[in-house]
């Protein structure tokens, strides 16, 4: 008859979990994400939304330390910019986001904590679970960033710094539309201990069609199956960025494009 009682007395002992710092982060986010999305829309809760914005930044420097990247602001906002659910856009990598004044140039720093988390929550739109191998999706490069879709057109090879466990850069067309056109956005991924640094630069390089890849653009859109002209279009997409990710590094503006690339990531402080 005792052992309740002295389970009870254990319980007590035992102390409290702790959450960790990123889990008080996105516990904080979720919690705002569910007030406002069932929240009508009001000039104060603009104001109420602004403020979490602000606040969910604060715990994010709390996380992610002191951060300098050459040309960009000093002060990083949250990169998550909006909290409502139904919005277009909710889903961005949480970190601090740091841009040059019209976004050409946008760097997020995050965690790996924070990093493996996200990936998980966008399981379902098909990104790998594995770092290594979102840092290859195009899908990465979509949901992290901005609203809009992203193709890469060919992986850039940096050279990875010695303070970094890994870096990767490739080379793409970001748009809401058609993304059928010279890439000229270069985004970088590097991770030293456990931060995440992120840049993407658009109009970073200037590139021009590649004929052979052309060819197989023509020859696909000229097949007729599959009947659905948007399937058609997305498998001649697939066809054309792997032919321009084969015949890339053979054209006279790569070198210049793996330049770019290295000397954005000679901006974060990895030293």
């Amino acid at each position: 008859m005792r052992l309740p009682v002295l389970f009870c007395l254990l319980a007590l002992a035992m102390p409290a979990y702790a959450a960790t710092p990123e889990q008080h982060y996105l516990d904080l986010r979720d919690r705002y994400i569910a007030k406002f999305s069932n929240a009508r829309e009001s000039d104060e809760i603009d104001k109420q939304h602004d403020a979490a914005l602000k606040e969910l930044a604060g715990v994010l420097r709390g996380l992610v330390g002191p951060v300098a990247i050459k040309g960009l602001p000093a002060e990083g906002k949250s990169n998550v910019d909006t909290l409502f659910k139904g919005d277009v856009g909710i889903g961005h990598l949480d970190g601090l986001s740091f841009a040059s004044e019209g976004y050409r140039t946008q760097a997020v720093v995050t965690t790996t904590t924070l990093l493996k988390h996200w990936l998980g929550e966008h399981r379902e739109d098909g990104m790998p679970q594995e770092s290594g191998a979102a840092l290859k999706s195009d899908r990465f490069y979509y949901y992290a960033i901005q609203d809009a879709a992203f193709a890469i057109y060919a992986e850039l090879p940096i050279t990875k710094p010695a303070a970094a466990s890994a870096a990767a850069a490739v080379l793409g067309v970001r748009g809401n539309g058609g993304l059928k056109a010279p890439p000229h956005e270069i985004d970088i991924v590097a991770i030293q201990g456990d931060k995440v640094f992120f840049i993407a630069a658009s109009d970073a390089v200037k590139t021009t069609p590649i004929p052979a890849c052309e060819k197989v653009w023509r020859q696909m859109m000229a097949k007729k199956t599959p009947r659905d002209a948007m399937a058609r279009e997305d498998q001649a997409m697939d066809a054309y960025t792997k032919c321009f990710a084969k015949e890339a590094p053979s054209q006279s503006w790569f070198a210049a494009a793996v330049k770019k690339a290295q000397s954005h990531l000679d901006l974060l402080p990895l030293r």
